[in-house]
């Protein structure tokens, strides 16, 4: 059975889905810390979960941004 090979239109669209989850997740990690931060007055831990949100948010900004690069 032969692969089917994706247009760049098609693989871009994938990508696309594929990283708004990962990003999605990046925001809850902050919100959860955010929350930590107002309702449980845990400053310690809500700045840690801020900050963890805040690296995979760049972490995944980094990832479009070379692929980008790379496409173009």
């Amino acid at each position: 059975m032969a692969k089917k090979k994706l247009s760049v239109d098609q693989e871009f669209e994938i990508f696309k889905l594929v990283l708004d989850k990962f990003l999605w997740i990046g925001f809850a990690v902050m919100l959860y810390g955010a929350w930590q931060l107002a309702v449980n007055l845990m400053i310690t831990e809500g700045l840690v979960f801020m900050i963890a949100g805040i690296v995979l948010l760049v972490l995944f900004v980094r990832m479009l941004h070379g692929n980008y690069i790379i496409r173009k």
